[in-house]
C-alpha cells in the first residue's frame, strides 16, 4: 500500500509536469508545413511531462491517487488538472493527430498501453468526475483499441526489449483493459498473440540483463504477461521452464544508476520499480508451496526499496515519470497480482 505522505509527494510531482510544456522530447512526423507546431498545439491533452506517453501515465497517476487516497490534500488540484486536460475538444484533437498520415506507429505500443490503463482506471471508478472524463476519453480509447486490433495480426515477431517498444508490456496492460471493460474481441486477440509469441519460450537469457537504458526487464515483463494468460498450474510449469535454474543473480540485484540527470541512465531507476511489481505479481501467481515464490518476493522487496528511494531525483529527467511507476507498484490491487 502507498502511504499518505508518499501519495502527496507523488501527486505533486505529477501536478508539476502534466501541464509543463518544456522541455519536450517530441516524436513527430511532419507531413507538411502545417504540422510544424509546439507541443501544446499538437497534443492539447497530453503535451506535458517531456513526452506523450509520460503525460498519459502522469494523468493515470493522478486518477489512481485520487481514487486510492480520497483524503489526499491535493485532490482539488488533481480534479482541476484533469478537467483542464480531459476535455472533449482536447481528446478530439488527439484522435485527429493519430489519424494523420504516416503516424501508424506513433507510441506503439507503450503509449497505447498506458492510454488504455488510464481508460481502465476511469471506467472502473464510480465517481461523477471519472464518468465525465471517461466519456471524453472514449474516442481516443476506441482509436487505440482499433490500432491494436489492426496491428497485432500483422506483427509476426514480438519485440523483446527493455524499453518502449516491448511487446509483452503492451499486451499486458491492454489485456487488463480488455478484461476490465468486457472487450471480448480484444482480449481474445491479446491472449492468442501472447500464446503465439511466448508460450514455447524456454531458458530465458536473463543473465544478459539489464541493458544500459532499460526500464523494463524483458524476461520479467514477459512472465508478468504470461501469468495473466495461462491458468495457474500451466503458468507455474511455464515459469520453471522459462527460469529453469531459478531466479538468476542478474534479476536478484537492483540495477545501479550512475547519473540521474541523464535521461537514459535514469531509466534504470524505473527498471527497479517495474522489476519489483513484476517479481511480486509473478510470485503471487505461483502456488503457495512453490519454492520460487519466496525467492521472487524477496527480490521484489529489494528492487522496490531501491526504486522508491530515488523517485524524487531532483532532476526532471527522472521526476517527469518515475512517480507513475512508483504508484503502479504501490497500489497494485490483489486482483492484478493473481494468476488468471
Amino acid at each position: 500500500m502507498i502511504e499518505p505522505g508518499q501519495a502527496a509527494r507523488f501527486a505533486r510531482l505529477a501536478l508539476d509536469c502534466v501541464h509543463r510544456e518544456l522541455p519536450n522530447a517530441i516524436q513527430h512526423v511532419i507531413n507538411g508545413p502545417d504540422d510544424v507546431k509546439p507541443p501544446r498545439e499538437l497534443h492539447p491533452a497530453f503535451y506535458g511531462c517531456l513526452d506523450w506517453h509520460s503525460a498519459v501515465h502522469g494523468h493515470w497517476l493522478l486518477v489512481r491517487l485520487l481514487r486510492s487516497v480520497p483524503a489526499l490534500a491535493e485532490a482539488a488540484a488533481i480534479r482541476a488538472a484533469l478537467d483542464t486536460s480531459l476535455t472533449a475538444g482536447h481528446i478530439a484533437a488527439e484522435v485527429a493527430y493519430f489519424a494523420g498520415a504516416n503516424r501508424q506507429s506513433f507510441e506503439r505500443t507503450y503509449g497505447w498501453a498506458w492510454l488504455l490503463q488510464l481508460a481502465t482506471e476511469l471506467h472502473t471508478w464510480d465517481d461523477a468526475g471519472a464518468r465525465r472524463w471517461s466519456a471524453h476519453l472514449a474516442p481516443l480509447t476506441e482509436a487505440i483499441i482499433a490500432r491494436y486490433l489492426a496491428f497485432l495480426p500483422k506483427q509476426a515477431h514480438p519485440i523483446r526489449t527493455g524499453i518502449h517498444a516491448s511487446t509483452a508490456f503492451g499486451l499486458a496492460l491492454a489485456l487488463d483493459h480488455a478484461r476490465a471493460t468486457g472487450h471480448a474481441e480484444l482480449a481474445a486477440l491479446l491472449v492468442e498473440r501472447a500464446t503465439t509469441y511466448y508460450a514455447a519460450d524456454r531458458d530465458a537469457p536473463a543473465a544478459w540483463e539489464p541493458g544500459g537504458e532499460d526500464f523494463l526487464s524483458p524476461a520479467l515483463v514477459e512472465a508478468d504477461l504470461m501469468r495473466r494468460v495461462l491458468p495457474p498450474a500451466d503458468f507455474a510449469a511455464w515459469l520453471h521452464a522459462f527460469l529453469p535454474r531459478g531466479l538468476p543473480p542478474s534479476l536478484q540485484r537492483p540495477a545501479l544508476v550512475s547519473d540521474r540527470s541523464d535521461p537514459k541512465l535514469a531509466h534504470l531507476d524505473g527498471l527497479n520499480l517495474s522489476r519489483a511489481w513484476c517479481l511480486r505479481s509473478v510470485a503471487q501467481a505461483l502456488p503457495a508451496h512453490d519454492a520460487l515464490r519466496a525467492e521472487l518476493a524477496a527480490a521484489g522487496d529489494a528492487h522496490a526499496a531501491a526504486g522508491l528511494a530515488h523517485v524524487a531525483t531532483g532532476d526532471y529527467m527522472g521526476e517527469h515519470w518515475l512517480a507513475s511507476f512508483a504508484v503502479y507498484l504501490g497500489t497494485l490491487p490483489i486482483s492484478e497480482t493473481s494468476g488468471m
